[in-house]
């Protein structure tokens, strides 16, 4: 089998026509993730806009309050050192049954010492370099289904951000088939 540094999906359009049953919108200014968020509710959609008050990693952290461990997939252009730590006490604290992440892998020549840091505390078979723009992230356990469609990387940034967040099991699927596609088609370690 060739090995390639992307991935080798095939050249038709897949489509996922996702059902809206429940639909909030927020603008969130001043408040904290738990805050901006609310409480979670099954099979709904929340879009919220913020002014970078929180980041990625405040939002996972207040879900994963809510909704007990799960298994997270990132996928982010860039991370912070202090994002990444957080993300690993996560880890060690068991509030993440497992986790993946995918980063552009530019990463790795702008930011060479994150990019080995981010190695050492997640291992490197937990981590993907690929050329990605996407921001997302899977969160997802026995009870819950959660996609995150955002502007937000791993790091923090004052500036107005976007976070869309659908329970859906459906919807997760569709993402989960990308992130296993990639994870077997780029070997650990490639860039």
């Amino acid at each position: 089998m060739k090995k390639t540094s992307e991935p080798q999906f095939s050249k038709s359009t897949k489509e996922f026509r996702k059902e809206n049953k429940a639909k909030a919108i927020r603008i969130s200014k001043g408040l904290t993730a738990s805050e901006s968020i609310g409480q979670l509710k099954k099979d709904t959609d929340l879009f919220i806009l913020t002014y970078g008050q929180f980041s990625l990693v405040d939002a996972l952290i207040a879900v994963l309050d809510q909704i007990g461990p799960a298994h997270v997939t990132i996928s982010t252009w860039t991370a912070a050192s202090a994002h990444l730590e957080k993300t690993a006490q996560l880890i060690e604290s068991a509030e993440m049954l497992s986790f993946k992440m995918i980063v552009d892998r530019s990463f790795e020549t702008r930011q060479p010492e994150y990019c080995e840091h981010m190695r050492h505390l997640f291992g490197a078979e937990c981590v993907r370099a690929i050329r990605s723009h996407a921001k997302f992230m899977l969160i997802r356990n026995d009870e819950w289904n959660l996609v995150f469609r955002t502007s937000m990387n791993l790091n923090e940034n004052p500036r107005l951000e976007n976070l869309e967040i659908s329970d859906n099991l459906d919807f997760a699927e569709f993402f989960q088939v990308v992130v296993d596609e990639i994870f077997r088609e780029v070997a650990v370690g490639e860039n």
